[in-house]
Parts: structure tokens; C-alpha cells; sequence
């Protein structure tokens, strides 16, 4: 992991935003680029907010970069560019919680902050058998205290990396190396034979079901995006023209036909293309999405009032979009 052992602040911060609802296998490519791309805080914070969604584009939960531009704006232009060097003060900054700003203050400065991630709940739970579930207030405040009296004071960093990197390689969740665990004499889920019932988990994720219709409206060689807002999903990315519906849509050209001159008036002397539905998997939510291009001869009108742009297929590329939707451009002919 290229930030193991990193005492920059801007990189141990930018590590942790970045590995926030993601895997590190994932994650390690996305560090790589950025840190290649704003090498430090004032290149992020002078960067385009455009520029800076494409580079995050797959990773998801986009508020997440939304509040990294905004952190590292007040840090560049009203901190002189540095980091507060206090627990307190770091969890006051934007997209910061109590994890983000512990692993920066135990690796950066030293303190004998714990940082608790699902790996270092693991090896606790299991070791000292613990029954109360780290979903719940009560069990994260018991997971947090006996973390606190444990920790190193010091060498907090190290210790917090060491744990974190235990339970990584050695108390693994499916497949733990008890055989050859340090802890075997003392490990509680272990003496109980029980090892894989630890943590205890009481929360199922249970996902929402969503119906997306992308309509795709051609102007020559250019096509109608839209910027999303509000707090939905994948925010501040771009998109196609949308409809979403309380249930799967069967579209036909003639249903097509009535909707966009129905809503949009777009008159029916247009050709349209009905593409194979699509799905993504998000943590909470599953979006099934069929695009559909209509391919227009004039503005229509309608469209004027919404607020959105035009771009042809090289700006296509540079532009920042969900997954689904760039895995549909990469899988067309629009970008060939």
C-alpha cells in the first residue's frame, strides 16, 4: 500500500478519504493517480471541480469528494496550507469523522489516538470475545474505549498500523490463520471454537430498487448531458436526459414516441435506438438503467429549460460520470 508508512498529512488524509466505503484493491490505483495528478494541497485546491470528479469517477459516494475539494480549499487559501495538529480541530474540517482525523493524528502527529477500522473490530472481538455488535451505539462506544486503554501511547502510529495490518493478514474474516496466530492461548472466540461468529453482526444492508430510463438526445454529432444536484446519488457527475419510475418500464418505440412528444414535444418523425437494459449494484441501492437514443433533426424547444450542455464525443471523455453510464460509453459505438 504506497501510503503504508506515510507521515504527510495531505497524504495520509487524501489515503483515508479516498479508502472511506472502498476497498483498498480498489482504492490503491485511485491514491496513485491523485497523488500523481495534485501532488500536494494547493494543486488539489486550485484544481477544477470537473477535473477533480473525472479522476474520482467509480469510486462512488460522491459527497465524499465533494467535501475533499472543500477541505482542501480551506486548508490551501485561509490555514497556509497545513493541517490542524489537534484531534479536535482535524474533526472539524469537512469529510473528516472521528477514524479520518484519529489515523492522521496518530500518524502524522504522534498522538495516541485509536484508529478503528472493520479489521482492528475484528481482531477485538474475537480476542477478547466480545458480544455487543459494532453496529450499534452502545457496542462502538465499548469497541472505542477498550481501543483507547489499549493503544500505545508511545507509538500510537505504529501500533494502530500494526493492528489494522493483523487484522488484514492474519484475523482474516473468512479465512483467519488461527493455526498460526500469536493469540492462540488467550484469543476468547478461539478457546470457544467459534472464531467466525465474531464480530457480531445484527445489521443487514437491505437495498433499495430503482428504474432509470436514459434518453440520449443527438444533435449531429453532440449530446445533451445534465449535471445531478440535490443529495441523491452521484452527485455533482453528469448524466443523460432521465426518467426514473416507480417500476420496470417496457419501452417501445411507439411508447418512446408518445412520451417525448407528450412531454418534450418532440415530434415522432424521429429515429430511436432502444439499447439492452443495464444494472449497477450500489450499497444501498440497486439501479437498473436502459439508455435509449433519439437521434433529433432540431432543438426541441422543451429541452431549452433544462439546464444542461452539449458535448460532442471528445468532451464525452473528459466529462465525469457514474459507472453505469461510462460503462454504457465504453461499451457503444459514442466514443469509437
Amino acid at each position: 500500500m504506497p501510503w503504508k508508512g506515510e507521515a504527510d498529512p495531505y497524504k495520509v488524509w487524501l489515503s483515508e478519504i479516498i479508502l472511506q466505503q472502498t476497498r483498498v484493491d480498489q482504492g490503491t490505483s485511485y491514491y496513485t493517480n491523485f497523488v500523481q495528478t495534485f501532488p500536494h494541497i494547493y494543486s488539489l485546491a486550485k484544481a477544477k471541480d470537473e477535473k477533480v470528479f473525472k479522476l474520482w469517477e467509480g469510486l462512488g459516494y460522491y459527497a465524499r469528494c465533494k467535501n475533499m475539494l472543500a477541505t482542501a480549499r480551506f486548508i490551501a487559501f485561509e490555514n497556509d496550507g497545513k493541517f490542524p495538529e489537534s484531534y479536535e480541530e482535524l474533526l472539524k474540517l469537512k469529510g473528516i469523522g472521528p477514524y479520518t482525523a484519529s489515523a492522521i493524528a496518530s500518524f502524522c502527529y504522534n498522538l495516541p489516538k485509536p484508529v478503528i477500522d472493520g479489521n482492528v473490530y475484528r481482531v477485538l472481538a474475537r480476542v477478547f470475545k466480545i458480544k455487543k455488535s459494532p453496529d450499534t451505539t452502545e457496542g462502538k462506544k465499548y469497541f472505542v474505549g477498550l481501543a483507547a486503554e489499549l493503544i500505545d501511547k508511545k507509538r500510537p502510529g505504529m501500533y494502530n498500523q500494526a493492528i489494522m495490518d493483523f487484522g488484514a493478514t492474519v484475523c482474516k474474516p473468512a479465512l483467519p490463520l488461527c493455526d498460526s496466530c500469536i493469540f492462540q492461548k488467550t484469543c476468547g472466540a478461539f478457546l470457544e471454537k467459534n472464531v467466525l461468529a465474531f464480530p457480531v453482526k445484527l445489521k443487514r444492508i437491505t437495498r433499495r430498487e430503482r428504474w432509470f430510463t436514459y434518453f440520449i438526445f443527438y444533435m449531429g454529432e453532440k449530446v445533451f448531458i445534465q449535471k445531478r444536484t440535490g443529495s441523491d446519488i452521484w452527485q455533482n457527475l453528469y448524466e443523460f436526459f432521465l426518467k426514473e419510475t416507480g417500476k420496470p418500464m417496457k419501452w417501445t418505440e411507439q411508447k418512446i414516441r408518445k412520451y417525448i412528444d407528450r412531454e418534450l414535444s418532440i415530434p415522432e418523425k424521429v429515429e430511436i435506438c432502444i439499447h439492452p437494459p443495464m444494472k449497477q449494484m450500489l450499497t444501498h441501492q440497486v439501479i437498473h438503467a436502459v439508455f435509449i437514443e433519439v437521434h433529433l433533426k432540431k432543438m426541441p424547444t422543451m429541452l431549452l429549460q433544462f439546464d444542461g450542455k452539449w458535448l460532442n464525443k471528445k468532451q464525452l471523455r473528459e466529462t465525469g460520470f457514474p459507472v453505469i453510464i461510462r460503462r454504457f460509453l465504453e461499451n457503444s459505438i459514442m466514443l469509437s
